[in-house]
């Protein structure tokens, strides 16, 4: 999101213009915002642990245990 931002601010300020151009600051924009992250002793995405259950997954027993705890609170009532 950072990155997405400050890419848009620069093309919108310094009014650049063509497909190559935005290109080309999209590149820039990039490879600064991972000097900054390596910089301050961040992770890199591509270092980031992957999660062992999709966001899919995540999503289905999420709503699995709401229907649980719906279950239970209508049997209470």
């Amino acid at each position: 999101m950072f990155r997405i931002n400050q890419l848009k601010q620069k093309l919108i300020i310094e009014n650049i213009q063509g497909e190559n151009n935005a290109k080309n600051v999209h590149y820039e924009v990039g490879k600064k915002v991972r000097k900054v992250i390596v910089d301050i002793g961040g992770m890199m995405r591509e270092d980031m642990p992957t999660p062992k259950n999709s966001l899919k997954e995540l999503e289905k027993e999420r709503k699995q245990l709401e229907s649980k705890i719906n279950k239970k609170l209508e049997i209470r009532n």
